[in-house]
């Protein structure tokens, strides 16, 4: 009986890490769709940077990735702030994970050839939610723009 118990117990604990990095995946991608559509265009260069960079550090095959954006799209499209996405990045990323990201929003951002200056607010947005000093915040828009 005690085992069965803890079973039951190792199961929802296994199935809340899924849940949990679920979650973050989720964060992640919808703050990169975020800089994709924040300037009313949606380029093919700025999908491919996008699906690269989840590929890259989120460590998923190009099916995940796709079925990823998909659902971020959505997310998206219903989100009324960055916060509920802010806020998974925060509880579970350290400082170089968010450096990570938001260096990726950069190359996003400069994916078309364009920084379009709704791009630009909506990083320095993040990177303010994400509690990122701005000598960091400028390094990682640097480092996205040599890359």
């Amino acid at each position: 009986m005690l085992s069965k118990i803890k079973q039951l117990f190792t199961k929802k604990v296994e199935q809340s890490d899924q849940e949990k990095v679920a979650e973050e995946h989720l964060a992640t991608a919808a703050l990169l769709i975020e800089v994709m559509v924040i300037d009313g265009h949606m380029d093919d260069q700025e999908l491919q940077s996008i699906s690269t960079t989840l590929c890259s550090i989120l460590e998923l095959s190009k099916h995940q990735v796709d079925e990823l954006i998909s659902l971020s799209k959505a997310e998206v499209e219903d989100a009324t702030s960055l916060y509920q996405f802010t806020k998974q990045i925060n509880d579970h990323y350290d400082l170089d994970g968010k450096l990570q990201l938001l260096t990726s929003m950069w190359r996003v951002a400069y994916a078309d050839g364009e920084l379009d200056k709704h791009e630009e607010n909506i990083i320095r947005r993040v990177a303010d939610l994400l509690h990122i000093r701005h000598s960091e915040y400028i390094r990682c828009k640097l480092d996205a723009k040599q890359a």
